[in-house]
């Protein structure tokens, strides 16, 4: 399907879109903090700006869309049918971002945690975060 605005249009409404606040993120933050964890939010002294962060367990916590971090194998993270190559380009350029972002980070000593947007649907949702706040606070 062709898309129905134009590129400089396309461009405008996509340069809007931050990747902050994102409810699957909002989600996460607030189950975790009504376990009694506290964090903080998109620190940006770290390699690669974690979503959330745990000082006191030093462990970062990446809240990943499929579709924009390539998640292998998941239904949610298919390509558009126009402009190929360049999506392409886009996601394995994101992937290579994130493993190297992920490198700087355990040299700093953080343990890594990521959490999928598919792994936030409600019918497995509750397992997700519980699994979740079980890997920060038993380190």
């Amino acid at each position: 399907m062709a898309d129905t605005v134009s590129k400089e249009k396309r461009s405008e409404i996509m340069s809007h879109v931050t990747g902050k606040e994102t409810k699957p993120e909002i989600m996460v933050r607030k189950y975790l903090f009504a376990r009694g964890l506290r964090y903080r939010k998109n620190v940006k002294q770290l390699p690669g700006t974690p979503d959330i962060v745990f000082p006191k367990y030093k462990t970062a916590v990446f809240v990943n869309g499929c579709f924009w971090h390539g998640h292998k194998g998941c239904k949610y993270s298919h390509l558009p049918s126009t402009n190929i190559e360049y999506w392409e380009k886009k996601i394995a350029d994101n992937l290579e971002r994130d493993e190297r972002k992920t490198r700087e980070l355990e040299k700093l000593g953080y343990r890594i945690l990521i959490v999928w947007q598919c792994q936030l649907k409600p019918n497995i949702k509750i397992e997700t975060l519980e699994a979740l706040y079980h890997n920060i606070v038993n380190r």
